[in-house]
């Protein structure tokens, strides 16, 4: 395929090639409007200048640092977590945004205080993921008492102590696996559910909300007790597999944290596609390989473009204006895929 050239990069961001031109080569009397419209254009079309559009278009913008704290560096749910901030970085023309990642080895409290800490002094705002615990709100105190805000990500945790939460709603999340269990499931029966731990705290709130589903809504079904698979693949599917085998009328499983790849590959080994109603949470290569031969029957999805661009804005707000008097938090609404929707990754 041909490299996109000035003519393609002027029709994509809607304006001439004159005005390109002015663009790639610096000149003045561009509207800073304009430039950042060529800028988005040269992304979209892979435009071989479009680093140089961004490096002129934010050449006296100042450096703000962010952050980022992930799990599991070789999930495939992380690594596009961390391919998302790095590209919503690039796309923001407030600041020239550098984005610092570190992966947890493994998911401890101490890990998480641990990498929070080493931030100090590096960055300006951090982002994590990771569990709730007093040894991680002491250090996330300690760095708000630096000057550098902390936002927890997807799960929440040091609630009181760090800037915001951004993530789903997660109670409303498990509130609708439980929906979609009672309306797909091909008659009442036996309903598990798999958390990472308990000090997981968006694992928790799916798990209320769920089982509040249940009980209000839904009581001809039989709650089973809460499976904790330590987000692991190897014994979320052993753990699934003894449930398939003991509960010949365990009609569907919410998977309300990671380690869900075990669950699709006991589900698709013991079950017919359709004979049994799974739900997890995120859409990777495996859930979305679940979803095409019938093992899964939704995810439940984090629109990680859109927290990603409107928490730096929220950050940069934050490092110009200070401190929120309240800490506070940013809920977006959950994706939903089922086998009948278009996806593209």
């Amino acid at each position: 395929m041909d490299r996109p050239t000035i003519a393609d990069l002027a029709k994509a961001a809607g304006v001439g090639t004159a005005t390109v031109d002015r663009v790639l080569n610096g000149r003045a009397n561009v509207r800073a409007e304009t430039v950042r419209r060529v800028h988005e254009a040269a992304e979209k079309i892979g435009y071989h200048g479009a680093n140089v559009i961004r490096h002129r278009m934010l050449a006296d913008k100042a450096e703000f640092r962010l952050g980022l704290i992930l799990q599991k560096p070789n999930h495939a749910f992380y690594q596009e977590t961390q391919r998302i901030f790095e590209a919503q970085a690039r796309a923001c023309t407030l600041r020239r945004v550098q984005v610092t990642t570190k992966f947890m080895e493994d998911p401890s409290p101490e890990e998480l205080a641990r990498l929070l800490a080493a931030m100090k002094g590096r960055v300006d705002a951090v982002a994590a993921t990771g569990i709730d615990h007093h040894a991680v709100t002491r250090v996330v105190q300690d760095l708000r008492s630096a000057g550098i805000p902390v936002y927890s990500l997807l799960s929440d945790f040091a609630q009181g102590v760090r800037e915001s939460y951004f993530g789903t709603n997660n109670i409303r999340v498990g509130r609708i696996a439980g929906w979609f269990i009672s309306r797909l499931a091909r008659r009442p029966g036996k309903v598990g559910v798999f958390i990472g731990g308990p000090r997981f705290h968006g694992h928790e709130l799916r798990e209320t909300g769920f089982r509040s589903y249940f009980r209000d809504t839904a009581p001809q079904f039989q709650m089973l007790e809460t499976q904790i698979n330590l987000e692991t693949r190897k014994l979320t599917y052993e753990a699934t597999a003894n449930l398939l085998s003991r509960h010949d009328d365990l009609i569907g499983l919410y998977c309300a944290g990671g380690g869900m790849e075990g669950a699709i590959q006991a589900v698709r080994e013991m079950r017919k596609p359709g004979a049994f109603v799974l739900i997890v949470n995120e859409l990777t290569p495996d859930s979305l390989a679940g979803l095409h031969d019938g093992t899964l029957s939704v995810v439940l999805a984090t629109p990680v473009r859109q927290i990603a661009a409107d928490l730096i804005v929220q950050m940069i707000e934050t490092s110009e204006k200070g401190f929120a008097e309240v800490p506070g938090q940013r809920f977006f609404p959950a994706l939903i895929w089922t086998p009948e929707s278009e996806i593209m990754m």
